[in-house]
């Protein structure tokens, strides 16, 4: 399947320096929707994945900040789960349980907790279940003080890992999630950090899921609502932030594939728990993986400047494919963009561009292109008819975009 302006669907728009080529292909024509003709949701904040793939199933203010509240859980186990993988420490290790962890996360704060005695010592491996059952705080800064000292000094590891994982606009201030006004995360890097729990350390991801977990006397089922919902639900947390909702980063599985999801602004855990069922399920259960392009294949043509040709077909280097939404195939769209003109000499297989694989306003893929053809330096006459031909039609459509 190759698409360029012979398909007659080619509409080229130009934003800056970028040139972004709109194509209808035989996957589908050009939808004018928006994310909620897919999935009506109340969800204010969402992203919402394929693990396989990483195909962006939906997305909504992604990247737009909000305080973590006790999602920050899950960069607290990471840093643990990294630190059990290097050998820093082992699940046997004994953590102190300090006045502080006591008073400001244990049973006098009236708040999640596992129940950790003052100035008694608990393992790792049972403060690991306490903070992936139960969230509980007094779990989560006895790890901190045992392992850096302080929850201040164990916050900039946090964010060593976060950095190092490659979240881009998350920032931790403590190992609970309590409310700091420097903390904030987003959905896409929730959603990325729970996607690499999953896969760098699946045998301490599996505490997630673990049904429940007593300690001091104290049996305290998974505080997780989505387990029981047979869904096939085995993760992660929820979070709550004052003035920005309920949130919760989930994941669930139905043999087959995964998906992963960071949802938030909802008013009730009723809310919660009924929507992010819902969208699991249709992440799940409304998209079925179909082929675009095959290895090499040419998708498409960009203009050149200064070369030998005018025009420069575009070849995908591996096969493509993409997870379409099954009741609505329209949706799926397609656009190439570069940076336009491109200047000659190109050579064959140099990356000139990305093809990006859109679900109605969800980016859901980007994939590089390449020149699938060497174009050579023109002659003299041929780079001045091009910077001509260049000005002239930058003119036209500048001319007919004013209109």
């Amino acid at each position: 399947m190759r698409l360029s302006r012979a398909w007659g669907g080619m509409q080229l728009y130009r934003i800056g320096a970028v040139v972004t080529a709109f194509f209808i292909a035989s996957f589908g024509a050009i939808s004018a929707g928006s994310a909620a003709d897919l999935i009506e949701t109340k969800a204010k904040r969402i992203h919402l994945l394929d693990a396989d793939t990483g195909f962006v199933l939906l997305s909504r203010e992604a990247d737009t900040p909000f305080p973590p509240g006790s999602l920050a859980k899950l960069m607290t186990a990471e840093v643990m789960f990294h630190a059990l993988g290097k050998g820093q420490v082992t699940p046997e290790t004994e953590y102190f349980v300090s006045e502080h962890a006591w008073r400001t996360g244990g049973a006098p704060s009236r708040a999640a907790t596992m129940f950790a005695k003052v100035k008694s010592t608990v393992s790792v491996a049972d403060l690991l279940q306490g903070l992936t059952v139960q969230m509980a705080n007094d779990a989560a800064i006895v790890m901190a003080e045992g392992m850096r000292g302080s929850e201040e000094s164990f916050a900039q590891l946090m964010n060593e890992r976060a950095k190092e994982i490659g979240l881009k606009d998350s920032h931790f201030a403590n190992p609970t999630g309590f409310p700091d006004d420097t903390q904030k995360v987003t959905a896409r890097d929730m959603t990325a950090l729970a996607t690499h729990l999953w896969r760098t350390y699946p045998e301490q991801y599996a505490l997630f899921s673990q049904p429940a977990f007593e300690w001091n006397k104290i049996f305290q089922r998974n505080k997780n609502p989505l387990l029981n919902l047979n869904i096939g639900a085995d993760g992660l947390m929820t979070g709550l932030a004052e003035g920005h909702g309920l949130s919760i980063v989930a994941s669930a599985s139905n043999g087959s594939r995964r998906v992963f999801a960071t949802l938030g602004g909802f008013e009730t855990d009723q809310e919660r728990v009924e929507e992010t069922r819902k969208l699991l399920q249709w992440g799940l259960d409304g998209f079925a993986m179909k082929d675009l392009f095959a290895s090499k294949e040419v998708v498409g043509e960009a203009t050149v400047y200064g070369g030998t040709a005018s025009m420069l077909p575009l070849r995908v280097e591996e096969k493509v494919s993409v997870l379409a939404p099954v009741a609505n195939p329209e949706a799926l769209h397609a656009r190439i963009v570069y940076e336009r003109p491109l200047p000659a000499p190109i050579r064959e297989g140099d990356r000139v561009g990305e093809l990006q694989i859109w679900v109605n306003d969800t980016l859901s893929r980007k994939v590089e292109l390449h020149a699938a053809e060497t174009v050579e330096s023109g002659t003299l006459r041929q780079r001045a008819f091009g910077a001509v031909a260049e000005l002239l039609v930058g003119w036209l459509r500048q001319f007919s975009w004013a209109g």
